[in-house]
């Protein structure tokens, strides 16, 4: 057996007679991946051996000695001179196994009253607990970049879709706003998760607690939980957080993609209502006219891999009976992945928004594309000619055939034109074919009219401050 043999079946304990195959080897180790928990785990390693320390089970001298060779194994780390082995499993058994160089037999009180089930589960809720946090602020910042164009273009007239076809005018603004909405729910889902995830499962042990006097409560609070969580069981086989924060993650991957696919059309030579920067644009290596939108089409394709994620999650999850199983190392590969993907896709947007330039004119020539005021037509006759819906509606219909044969616009159509389809129409209506004139109307709470974006710019402005 070679040491690294040695060394694994050391950490196993006496059951073993022999060291693990190769390819046993292979498919158990997570250090390839886990690695990155490395601070985390040194962190609850810390706070363990403080309270371990303080209810009389470890000696101060072995908690010193504990601590100091922590530190040093943290600043190996980060300085890149820390050795990981394949053979030690993982990042658990590869920090003890330095420990144990450093400081001798005392590393081996460290693991007293805790087992790797609960310590993984520790270190994982912790990262993820740090990802939830990173995400918040995240879209805190793109909220405040779409706040700022909502706000610079907050009576700017621009064509509003269905079907992606012309229905009503709005505002720019007001468009701005409908993904600081968007966005404002996924920050709320990260923030609930969070909250829900703030419990501390180190003490669980195995998954039946421990016989030692420790302290939960003070573990959690020197870990910054709210509380420990209060079923060993549960504790050590729980990953809703993980699941939870992977959700909000879909869904937040969901509407930064349906604002990347809205970027792309935008800044095409069809539509020219943006212009992206260099700095979140491509070229082409054949076409020198070319300017891609390739940061935005990247984070359109970021929700592949994202709910890919989720899903992988719940079905390594789905049929596991409780505590812990082998299966749920395979926890964490698909997180880190997905929360790399939505950290950069936040941080491309938020940059890609703030650098954009709305087109001012070229938006409002398309609002007033597609018979854009149809809908305030039907109302007027509705409101002035005391017509019921219905009939105002089929009355507008016939205008707007009427319009499209003449190749004109429906403010285009002479009076007698529109008196030819209904007698009750008159001069005024002209007043609401105008889209500066309809998006001031829509003054109902939520509207598109500039006094109402105005008041939830301020609204959100004084909520992000």
């Amino acid at each position: 057996m070679n040491d690294k043999r040695q060394a694994a079946n050391a950490m196993w304990g006496g059951r073993f007679a022999s060291g693990p195959d190769a390819i046993m080897e292979a498919i158990n180790a997570s250090i390839g991946f886990d690695k990155r928990l490395h601070r985390q785990d040194i962190e609850g390693s810390r706070a363990h051996a403080a309270m371990l320390a303080a209810t009389g089970i470890l000696t101060d001298k072995d908690a010193e000695a504990i601590r100091e060779g922590l530190l040093t194994i943290l600043s190996e780390i980060e300085a890149g001179k820390f050795a990981f082995s394949t053979a030690l499993e993982d990042i658990h058994m590869n920090v003890e196994s330095r420990l144990r160089e450093l400081i001798g037999e005392a590393a081996g009180r460290l693991h007293t009253a805790r087992s790797r089930n609960d310590q993984v589960a520790l270190d994982f809720r912790m990262w993820v607990r740090e990802q939830a946090d990173a995400a918040i602020e995240g879209l805190g910042a793109l909220m405040r970049a779409l706040l700022a164009q909502a706000e610079a273009g907050a009576d700017w007239v621009m064509p509003g879709f269905t079907h992606l076809q012309v229905a009503q005018p709005v505002t720019w603004g007001h468009h701005m706003l409908a993904y600081v909405e968007m966005f404002a729910r996924d920050r709320a889902r990260f923030v609930d998760a969070r909250a829900r995830m703030n419990e501390c499962p180190l003490g669980a042990a195995a998954l039946a607690g421990t016989s030692f006097p420790i302290d939960r409560h003070m573990t959690a609070e020197a870990l910054g939980f709210d509380r420990p969580a209060a079923n060993s069981l549960d504790a050590v086989a729980d990953r809703d957080f993980a699941l939870e924060f992977l959700s909000a993650a879909a869904i937040c991957a969901m509407h930064l993609s349906r604002l990347a696919e809205e970027l792309v059309i935008w800044s095409s030579a069809q539509f020219r209502f943006v212009t992206l920067s260099d700095r979140f644009s491509t070229g082409s290596s054949i076409m020198p006219q070319k300017k891609n939108p390739d940061a935005a089409e990247l984070i359109r394709a970021k929700i592949g891999r994202i709910m890919g994620a989720m899903v992988g999650l719940f079905t390594v999850m789905k049929g596991l009976p409780l505590a812990y199983s082998k299966d749920m190392q395979e926890d964490k590969e698909q997180v880190f992945d997905a929360a790399d993907s939505l950290a950069l896709a936040l941080a491309a947007m938020t940059g890609m928004v703030a650098d954009m330039s709305a087109n001012r004119e070229v938006l409002e020539a398309a609002a007033a594309t597609g018979f854009s005021t149809a809908t305030d037509l039907a109302d007027w006759l509705v409101r002035v000619a005391g017509l019921p819906f219905r009939e105002a509606h089929h009355v507008t219909g016939r205008l707007v055939a009427m319009a499209e044969e003449k190749g004109c616009d429906l403010a285009d159509l002479s009076l007698a034109e529109m008196q030819s389809v209904h007698d009750a129409i008159d001069e005024s209506v002209y007043d609401v074919l105008g889209v500066h004139n309809s998006v001031a109307s829509r003054t109902s709470f939520g509207g598109t009219a500039p006094e109402q974006v105005r008041a939830q710019i301020a609204r959100w402005k004084e909520a992000l401050s």
